[in-house]
């Protein structure tokens, strides 16, 4: 992908290393997930027996090109939102010591060609608020919640 970083190193690169990194959980609260190199990437640490948990919003991950009906093919624990409004959250915690976040979605539009940023952070101070926020979204969203008209 274009970019700044010395030849051979990208962001999206840069990315998948920290993803990769993981040895026993990966949490992700994404609007939208597209990109096929991060969903191979999910994929391979769910094989490796990472165990990986995705929430995302219900509409988005409908539509053509989105990864998540794969990976929940592929075994993942995905849930989604019931709600009109989107579920818009952007981030991701690795064993449960770093927080990705930031306005990146993970699709390959958003990595090659928008303006976008990424934040990484291995501060329990800032790593906590995210992931109680994520074990509380993970709650609301489960299915035995899900409401029926």
């Amino acid at each position: 992908c274009p970019c700044p970083l010395p030849r051979g190193d990208c962001s999206l690169s840069r990315l998948l290393r920290r993803l990769l990194s993981a040895r026993r959980s990966l949490e992700i609260c994404l609007f939208a997930f597209s990109s096929p190199q991060l969903g191979r990437a999910v994929q391979l640490l769910h094989r490796r027996g990472v165990r990986v948990r995705i929430v995302t919003d219900a509409q988005y991950m409908g539509l053509q090109g989105s990864q998540i009906g794969l990976l929940r093919r592929a075994g993942i624990q995905v849930r989604h939102d019931q709600e009109s409004g989107y579920m818009h959250h952007k981030f991701a915690i690795v064993d449960r010591r770093m927080l990705i976040t930031g306005s990146l979605n993970w699709t390959t539009q958003a990595i090659q060609n928008n303006r976008e940023n990424v934040l990484v952070v291995e501060d329990a101070e800032y790593v906590k608020p995210f992931l109680d926020e994520f074990e509380r979204i993970w709650e609301e969203y489960n299915p035995i919640n899900y409401r029926f008209f």
